[in-house]
């Protein structure tokens, strides 16, 4: 199955770009630094280098590890041959349903699906036990499910 990294390192970069609109003060930044008490002060103590940094690596573990699983189905039957792609069911797999479901649109349905079933309820735990607002959870998870529904959809759609 041919594997476009390219689609994956923009995906990457897409968890920066929605939160640079999401966080802003515009969007959702004021409401979210009054829900965590985060203070421009504060913020500006932050080592950039090393959120940014993590940020994008991790962002990276979910468009090359996570997503890809999640919302390209030819990955199961990799899976399933343990990567052998000259394996002769898997060749004859790819013949027929190579491009099955590969559109932006279906990366982006799945993506959403995955923010709404695993950041959502990761997220939720969290703030619970943190004792945060519902409008902190909703923040915080809406912003990821917003970001792997692009992610998915490019992942999916970019062959």
């Amino acid at each position: 199955m041919p594997f476009n990294f390219y689609a994956v390192l923009v995906a990457s970069l897409v968890t920066l770009v929605v939160g640079f609109v999401w966080y802003s003060p515009k969007v959702f930044g004021n409401i979210w630094m009054k829900e965590t008490g985060m203070t421009e002060e504060k913020a500006k103590q932050s080592n950039l280098v090393k959120v940014f940094g993590l940020t994008i690596f991790y962002s990276f573990m979910l468009a090359f590890v996570v997503l890809p699983n999640l919302v390209v189905h030819q990955m199961g039957a990799f899976g399933m041959v343990e990567g052998n792609v000259n394996d002769p069911a898997y060749i004859e797999f790819m013949k027929a349903h190579s491009n099955a479901f590969r559109t932006f649109k279906h990366g982006a349905l799945h993506g959403f699906i995955a923010g709404l079933c695993f950041a959502l309820p990761i997220t939720a735990i969290n703030s619970l036990f943190e004792q945060k607002s519902w409008r902190y959870i909703l923040i915080n998870a809406g912003y990821w499910i917003v970001s792997m529904t692009i992610m998915g959809a490019i992942i999916c759609g970019w062959k």
